[in-house]
């Protein structure tokens, strides 16, 4: 399959992963900066060869067979992700750069390689979750948005939902980090703001960043 059929439904993929579940044609445009024409042709040939279901104004679905294929190219990136990370200390935006190009040129053995060499991770250096060599993700998701986290409670930082050059240096510079600890101090609800506390720094997100930033409770 050609890099864009694999990007396509990759795209597809992990739209449906998120919250919003956005995977319209014109979201699949944006998020791969193609037009929308150029989106809605592609859904319809990968409609023909069998990789997801397309219905006009509708929401792209993956077939099973789409799906084995999107899970397989995330697993390699998500690898490729933790070696970059655990061998050269690369900024996550970076390590998300290199792991864009190189998931389409790695095999399955490499991947399988890539994957002992490193312990089989369950995790990458964002916190999603690296697919097994069967294309299953056998980690349980139990995170939330730090948008709907509760006042007062502690959390440990899980996922971090982006690929933003700009918000990964914030987030470092912020202590921000996957797995780093916070405590939501108050929830603006009405403006749509969270106040947070890290290492003793307390730090006033917008939901720009707060629904990108998911978090677990620490009981």
């Amino acid at each position: 399959m050609s890099i864009a059929i694999e990007n396509f439904v990759k795209a597809i993929y992990k739209n449906n992963s998120h919250d919003a579940k956005n995977t319209k044609p014109g979201n699949i445009a944006k998020k791969l900066g193609i037009s929308n024409a150029a989106a809605t042709d592609m859904a319809k040939k990968l409609a023909v060869k069998k990789l997801l279901h397309y219905e006009k104004y509708q929401e792209l679905q993956l077939t099973d067979k789409g799906r084995k294929m999107a899970l397989d190219i995330v697993r390699k990136h998500r690898l490729w992700e933790a070696f970059l990370f655990k061998m050269f200390d690369m900024s996550l935006h970076d390590i998300h750069k290199e792991a864009e190009l190189l998931e389409h040129q790695t095999s399955d053995l490499l991947a399988n390689k890539i994957s002992a060499y490193l312990g089989h991770p369950k995790f990458d250096p964002h916190g999603d979750p690296i697919p097994n060599a069967d294309g299953e993700i056998t980690t349980t998701d139990t995170s939330i948005a730090l948008s709907n986290a509760e006042e007062g409670k502690q959390y440990i930082i899980s996922r971090l939902m982006s690929d933003d050059k700009e918000f990964f240096e914030f987030c470092a510079h912020h202590k921000l980090k996957y797995g780093h600890e916070l405590k939501v101090s108050k929830q603006f609800k009405k403006n749509k703001m969270t106040e947070l506390s890290v290492e003793n720094n307390t730090i006033l997100l917008n939901q720009d960043f707060t629904t990108l930033i998911y978090v677990n409770e620490i009981n």
